[in-house]
């Protein structure tokens, strides 16, 4: 796994690579512009060529835009869904002209539309999407979801139907936090648990679809429903389950971005984070069953 996390973009997108690097990362995750905004400046072709320059020369590998927060694709509220479709869009080609691999975004939620509306809306908001943007190269990656509320990707099955309802499905994958993994009641800390969770996974996806993971403990219990993250080896998680992850070669060339609380310190926390997962790769035979079976990830 290609190790990094999700760096800010205040001083500059090229320098947002130079820190990600100089912080211990492989892989860099950032927003294209502030998280709680509907729409941002534009970005200029001088400073996204100098963004591309600088994950080049740093050595980066598989950057990604997590999208902002206030999108939700699977709206039955028209206004809301109108504009988060335009949202969307935006991004989307932001994402393209800074040349990332990946955008990473929230499915939604139904509200009271229900969950069959819901993901019909979903799948309409992002063919539409790639319409727009015929021949992209971004692949978009739908985020796992804790299982709170009405949200859309708390389970592998319902992302696989999201998914295998695209016109253009080979354009979007699905990314896996952790920690919403895990509050939405899915354990993966003894190597039997992660063995099961990761056959369940690819009887319903290809493993090929997962795009990224954002490597996150948890504050709170197991199926809690709570998105509340926590350094690694502090929460509920622990290290052991991560342990797997990072061990497992099957997520190789996959980046996994940390998403942990950080301290007024500048990137101490996730220095740190970075520190104890790659301590966690030193002993390789406890990883988890990488054997054989449904959970084999295709080489080609």
């Amino acid at each position: 796994m290609w190790l990094g996390a999700h760096v800010g973009i205040s001083e500059g997108l090229d320098v947002a690579a130079q820190t990600g690097r100089r912080i211990g990362c492989e892989s860099i995750q950032i927003f294209s512009k502030s998280p709680q905004m509907w729409a941002g400046p534009s970005i200029p072709e001088p400073a996204a060529a100098a963004f591309r320059r600088a994950v080049a020369a740093e050595g980066l590998r598989a950057p990604s835009i997590h999208h902002g927060y206030l999108a939700n694709l699977a709206s039955p509220k028209k206004a809301t869904l109108k504009r988060s479709r335009v949202a969307f869009l935006d991004e989307l080609t932001r994402a393209e002209l800074l040349g990332v691999q990946n955008l990473i975004f929230h499915p939604g939620a139904s509200l009271d539309g229900g969950p069959e509306a819901g993901v019909a809306t979903l799948v309409e908001s992002l063919d539409g999407a790639f319409r727009a943007v015929p021949d992209g190269r971004v692949r978009v990656l739908l985020e796992n979801s804790a299982g709170q509320g009405t949200s859309i990707g708390s389970t592998f099955e319902q992302l696989a139907e999201v998914l295998g309802r695209l016109a253009e499905p080979a354009r979007a994958g699905i990314a896996i936090d952790t920690c919403h993994l895990f509050a939405s009641g899915v354990d993966f800390r003894t190597e039997s648990d992660y063995g099961a969770m990761v056959d369940r996974l690819a009887a319903a996806v290809d493993l090929r679809a997962v795009g990224a993971f954002h490597l996150n403990d948890a504050k709170a219990d197991l199926g809690s429903h709570l998105d509340r993250h926590e350094n690694i080896g502090k929460g509920k998680i622990g290290t052991d389950g991560f342990r797997h992850f990072v061990n497992d070669p099957r997520w190789a060339e996959v980046p996994g971005y940390l998403e942990t609380p950080l301290t007024e310190d500048d990137y101490a926390a996730y220095i740190a984070d970075l520190a104890t997962l790659r301590e966690l790769l030193s002993s390789p035979s406890e990883a988890p069953a990488r054997r054989a079976g449904r959970g084999r990830r295709p080489t080609a």
